[in-house]
């Protein structure tokens, strides 16, 4: 069933956008019209498997077709069979996945438009005419729908959280009321840049030594199910006085009682777990959490430091705009998420009704360093704007080097547990066989 995007005004005077499948177009306009919406708009999806028409070039002289014409069959219409590849590729198109190289596609292009002083509505429609991705150019195509409709982008993107990054749609928002979209497109490539080389240096580091890691397990438990019997076995066949390792013996009766009762460490850790989801999820819970992810190990300076850079980027756009501080505060808090962070910000937005500091929230956390604060200070004395230019640069170069610090920390902390994985596996696993090896067991059994 095809579907469409429609655009009706209800009685009240109110625009509305919408996505549905119907039969045909005719179908969805009476059902419109039934529920008392006023058609103003309504497009057909086309999706990659439907051929467009199109004129062709050098075609033969129309007295020559029209010799070859069966007249009686014009105007008689034929539904057109999909041959089952196209059903194949038509099918594979629609549930297609939406990865972050679409959405970076999309902003690098929307970015470029903009740089050409092409408008939203423009700029949309040109990009969705060359997005290969079905799913994908729906969504752009609701978007655009609602840009139409006088919405802002930022409004129909939130009702697609799962797909485009809390704070891409932020920073679009962030451009949008600030009216410098283009330059808050330019922040978003980086951001996805940026988000997309970090994420392929952390792959590239953990995911190998994580795969070591599980097939170490894997081994270490199929070794005390499968070798230690076997071993076992051997010595109370021949008699022999030799005995498994005791941290072997252990820990098979370890794995025996974990598969005897296995519904007890599974109810545990769902205990655990759903303790946890509970906790997390009230507000206290969730505050406290998100302050644990600015102080935990290795990756927690990172994480303050890549939200506070977001937000003064922010703050800083805005400024350049002509925002006042406070205002500026105000809109750059959508672009963050953690909580920690956005109560210092709602502090100091109160600090500022107030006259007091609007730096004094972020100097009092202690997760601030102390440069930052004492630039921001100096730029109220001074210019702004141009201080926060300098900081920007400064947490760029600060967070370089906090990543440095974590690509050299990282893999030392994922070979130590490989590491520790790997000699439990020896003395479990690899010694009793090793006895086995040398034999020696047989001259107990053989009474010499």
């Amino acid at each position: 069933m095809p579907t469409y995007i429609y655009r009706a005004m209800t009685k009240s005077g109110v625009i509305v956008r919408n996505k549905i499948e119907a039969p045909s177009k005719q179908n969805l306009l009476k059902m419109l019209k039934g529920n008392d919406l006023l058609p103003i708009n309504v497009e057909q999806i086309r999706y990659i498997g439907q051929q467009q028409k199109k004129t062709k070039k050098n075609i033969p002289n129309i007295e020559e077709i029209m010799k070859n014409v069966n007249t009686t069959n014009i105007g008689k219409s034929r539904p057109k069979q999909l041959s089952t590849k196209e059903k194949v590729n038509l099918y594979f198109a629609k549930t297609e996945k939406i990865t972050t190289r679409d959405i970076m596609i999309f902003t690098q292009n929307f970015y470029l438009l903009k740089k050409a002083n092409f408008n939203n509505i423009h700029a949309l429609d040109t990009i969705i005419q060359s997005t290969e991705n079905v799913s994908f150019r729906g969504i752009l195509e609701d978007i655009l729908a609602g840009v139409e409709a006088g919405e802002n982008m930022y409004t129909t993107m939130e009702y697609y959280s799962n797909i485009f990054p809390y704070i891409y749609i932020n920073m679009i928002k962030v451009g949008e009321l600030s009216g410098s979209l283009t330059k808050s497109l330019e922040q978003a490539v980086k951001y996805l840049d940026e988000s997309d080389a970090l994420t392929r240096k952390l792959r590239s580091i953990l995911i190998p030594n994580i795969v070591q890691f599980v097939l170490l397990l894997v081994m270490l438990f199929v070794g005390t199910l499968v070798a230690i019997p076997a071993i076992q076995g051997i010595f109370d066949e021949l008699g022999t006085e030799e005995e498994l390792p005791a941290v072997t013996l252990w820990f098979a009766d370890v794995v025996d009682n974990l598969i005897t009762y296995w519904y007890i460490p599974v109810a545990i850790l769902v205990i655990i777990a759903s303790g946890i989801v509970f906790y997390i999820n009230t507000p206290k819970g969730k505050y406290n959490f998100h302050y644990f992810k600015y102080k935990m190990p290795v990756f927690g300076e990172l994480i303050f430091a890549l939200d506070f850079s977001r937000f003064l980027k922010a703050m800083l756009l805005n400024l350049r705009n002509g925002m006042r501080i406070q205002d500026s505060i105000e809109v750059s808090k959508n672009v963050v998420k953690n909580y920690v962070m956005l109560s210092m910000i709602e502090t100091s937005i109160n600090n500022m009704l107030t006259g007091s500091s609007w730096i004094e929230p972020f100097e009092e956390s202690g997760l601030a360093k102390s440069m930052i604060t004492e630039m921001l200070k100096i730029g109220m004395q001074t210019d702004l704007a141009e201080m926060m230019e300098k900081l920007v640069e400064y947490m760029q170069i600060d967070i370089d080097n906090i990543m440095e610090k974590i690509m050299k920390v990282l893999p030392q902390v994922v070979y130590a547990i490989v590491g520790v994985v790997l000699i439990f596996f020896v003395l479990v696993v690899l010694v009793p066989c090793i006895q086995v090896y040398m034999g020696n067991f047989l001259f107990s059994a053989y009474g010499v």
